[in-house]
């Protein structure tokens, strides 16, 4: 068959894999798929949930053989995620039918935080005096006997097993008093291992660095930032038209033929652009840091005491006080945008997933204007004595 001739060769313009594009229901990311469960390893979680707090760069060396950089300083743009610890308060239990994985049975455990009890609610004023005491009650009736019977159903009939955690968010800043709840995949060990870890971990915090090491490759989930209604130039990135052209140049020129008469779904139009859920994968961890440490930011080659906070503290988030992450590149969404991170689908075997990253310097001049001094001490010593002083 001869197509007809064309004037200009053009792929289209935008995926259609990412249709359809409309606002997320998931606004706080949600975990699609856990990695793969490897019944001979140690039982273990696969997620966290952290907070963006924002942007730096850092210097370090290229530890590549091959490389052209081998040997080499390079500057990488980094994230910081702040993680303080989670709580676990719940187990559930998965069997496995045809038609995709269905809940067994739910465990909670005696003593629930407020800021968890909230996000189950709709209205806490009313509920709050009433809110989960006939649960709790199951732990004193028998010696707990029923909490027993259902943690043994789950190692009977389940095959995968979930543990329910959430963030604690009165430690940040950030005016909310509801807890982000999530299920966090246990894997590793046969079923009764894995609730019996579970079980462990009842009412225990759980930190970030007992799932996520240095140097490792973690998947960020979330929801990107949002940008209204927008037109097709911006959402789909077709070409603009040529000055002259009539009632507008920021368009499709041709919606599609005569026949069929109806506009096909591969046409780009204007439409919500942004707010959408995304997941990045293979993001590594520079650092991790840990809550009180004033020096989380010394290097070998700088000896400067400094904690990860920028001077004036990051911009739309404020101060750094709880645990957090460094991973490399920009994530996902707007500062204080609430994250899922996750262990890697893959096994990475690339060099580049490999290396082990040597931080020589970590910025953290101010982020509002042209940073000039990494330390309030730096700056005034360079300023020398004020008259306000």
């Amino acid at each position: 068959i001869i197509m007809s001739h064309r004037k200009f060769e053009a792929p289209r313009h935008g995926s259609l894999g990412f249709l359809p594009k409309k606002r997320t229901k998931y606004h706080s990311g949600r975990i699609r798929s856990f990695p793969r469960d490897d019944a001979a390893e140690q039982p273990h979680l696969t997620a966290f949930r952290g907070y963006k707090a924002g942007m730096t760069h850092v210097v370090r060396g290229v530890d590549r053989p091959g490389a052209l950089m081998h040997k080499r300083e390079v500057v990488d743009a980094v994230s910081i995620v702040e993680t303080p610890p989670m709580v676990v308060v719940g187990v559930v239990g998965y069997v496995e039918t045809p038609s995709g994985l269905r809940t067994l049975t739910t465990v909670f455990t005696e003593h629930l935080s407020e800021e968890f009890k909230r996000r189950c609610y709709k209205n806490w004023y009313n509920s709050k005096k009433k809110a989960y005491t006939k649960y709790a009650l199951k732990y004193q009736k028998d010696g707990g006997k029923d909490i027993e019977n259902e943690l043994e159903r789950i190692k009977k009939f389940c095959s995968v097993v979930r543990v329910i955690a959430h963030s604690q968010v009165k430690k940040l800043n950030l005016r909310i008093k509801k807890a982000h709840i999530m299920e966090i995949q246990v894997n590793g060990g046969d079923t009764a291992a894995k609730v019996d870890f579970a079980k462990n971990l009842f009412e225990k915090e759980v930190t970030v660095d007992s799932i996520f090491a240095k140097d490792e490759q973690i998947d960020v989930l979330g929801v990107t930032r949002g940008h209204g209604y927008e037109g097709v130039t911006t959402r789909w990135g077709v070409s603009r038209l040529p000055r002259k052209t009539h009632r507008g140049l920021r368009k499709v020129a041709c919606i599609g033929s005569w026949h069929p008469a109806r506009v096909s779904t591969t046409v780009p139009r204007a439409g919500q652009n942004g707010y959408f859920h995304r997941t990045e994968m293979n993001k590594k961890v520079y650092r991790v840091g840990k809550k009180g440490d004033e020096a989380s930011c010394q290097t070998d080659a700088d000896l400067t005491k400094k904690s990860i906070t920028p001077m004036g503290g990051f911009v739309h988030y404020g101060e750094v006080k709880e645990d957090w992450l460094m991973l490399k590149g920009a994530i996902v969404g707007v500062k204080k945008r609430p994250l899922i991170l996750r262990k890697s689908l893959m096994k990475h075997s690339s060099r580049k997933h490999l290396e082990k990253i040597d931080i020589k310097f970590i910025d953290t001049s101010s982020k509002l204007g042209h940073g000039r001094f990494q330390t309030a001490e730096e700056k005034a010593k360079f300023l020398g004595p004020l008259a306000s002083k």
